[in-house]
């Protein structure tokens, strides 16, 4: 009688911790909490999205206030265009918000934050924002402090 006893207390102990387990999944993975019920729709341009994905975040001043929905490609213009969905209480973003790519940390995930510009007009539901800005790619940036070293390089040894 005694080891079953503790037999059913382990297995509650596992169960509780599986349970968990999902619910830190849920929680990294960007899953869960977040519902479109009510939330409206805008899409934004950009050049270039780096690693930005669907269900990442999309924040103001920090906080959360909506997230990625949809991620393509216009084959005219060669940009990528992506779709947020923004909770309904953020219904008051002047129709000059600027969205921009951002990336949490050094190497962390990349998210859209947006700045508010001072328009008194108001983004609706399936309206674009016009000013985006692409992200800062690192490599990129690595590339070119190398070559301009590079480009120093020779001019110091008597090139041109």
């Amino acid at each position: 009688m005694h080891n079953r006893g503790i037999e059913l207390a382990v297995g509650t102990f596992m169960a509780i911790g599986l349970v968990a387990l999902f619910f830190l999944a849920m929680k990294v993975g960007n899953l869960s909490g977040f519902s479109s019920a009510d939330n409206y729709s805008l899409s934004a341009r950009f050049e270039n999205i780096g690693g930005l994905k669907v269900r990442s975040p999309v924040k103001m001043a920090g906080v959360r206030i909506g997230e990625v929905t949809d991620i393509g490609f216009d084959r005219q213009t060669f940009e990528a265009v992506v779709t947020l969905d923004i909770q309904p209480q953020f219904d008051t973003l002047p129709a000059d918000t600027i969205a921009s790519i951002y990336t949490s940390g050094l190497l962390g995930e990349q998210y859209i934050g947006l700045d508010a510009g001072g328009d008194e007009e108001v983004l609706h539901d399936g309206d674009q924002l016009e000013l985006t800005q692409s992200a800062i790619v690192l490599e990129q940036l690595i590339g070119q402090f190398l070559f301009s070293k590079a480009d120093e390089g020779v001019k110091d040894e008597g090139g041109f």
